[in-house]
């Protein structure tokens, strides 16, 4: 973005819009927990699946590796799509958009796709990729931006608004 308007977001900025992201990854994740128990559940009690001897389907999944793994990669295949959606389909999250911060690739009308997508989730650690930003005083790059060649700028309300991207 050319604009000289926009700078380079700080780490106050980012870690509110982690935050407010936080809560609604959660519950992205809750929702996918749910319908994937609905799902076993409903399998199990219908006897399409085994209960394995357990009378109750709870049970059955606190006891069982293969039934915990299952739903902690389905919860995380959903948190991670709903990061890499939310940034490929303009470049912001809801927490992002709530306090006017956006990804940009660094390389001026290139599109970020989702190969760096994916690479800038990896790099940000969760969040401690973030840290970064405290001691990069000059450019205010996180982790993740340096590795994805990406970076979060602060954008005015005119810019942020939706029919301007």
């Amino acid at each position: 973005m050319s604009d000289t308007s926009t700078q380079r977001a700080g780490f106050f900025r980012r870690l509110a819009a982690m935050v407010y992201d936080a809560l609604i990854a959660v519950a992205v994740g809750m929702l996918a927990a749910l319908v994937f128990i609905g799902v076993i559940t409903a399998l199990l009690e219908t006897d399409v699946l085994s209960k394995q001897g357990y009378e109750h389907v709870n049970e059955l999944i606190q006891a069982s590796f293969g039934y915990k793994l299952a739903i902690q990669i389905w919860v995380g295949f959903w948190v991670c799509g709903f990061f890499l959606w939310f940034w490929k389909h303009g470049g912001q999250t809801l927490g992002m958009r709530a306090w006017r911060l956006r990804i940009f690739s660094l390389h001026e009308n290139t599109p970020i796709g989702y190969g760096r997508l994916v690479v800038r989730l990896i790099f940000s650690l969760g969040g401690l990729g973030t840290l970064l930003v405290l001691v990069d005083f000059k450019s205010k790059q996180s982790l993740q931006d340096r590795v994805a060649g990406t970076q979060m700028l602060v954008l005015t309300k005119t810019q942020n608004h939706h029919k301007n991207w």
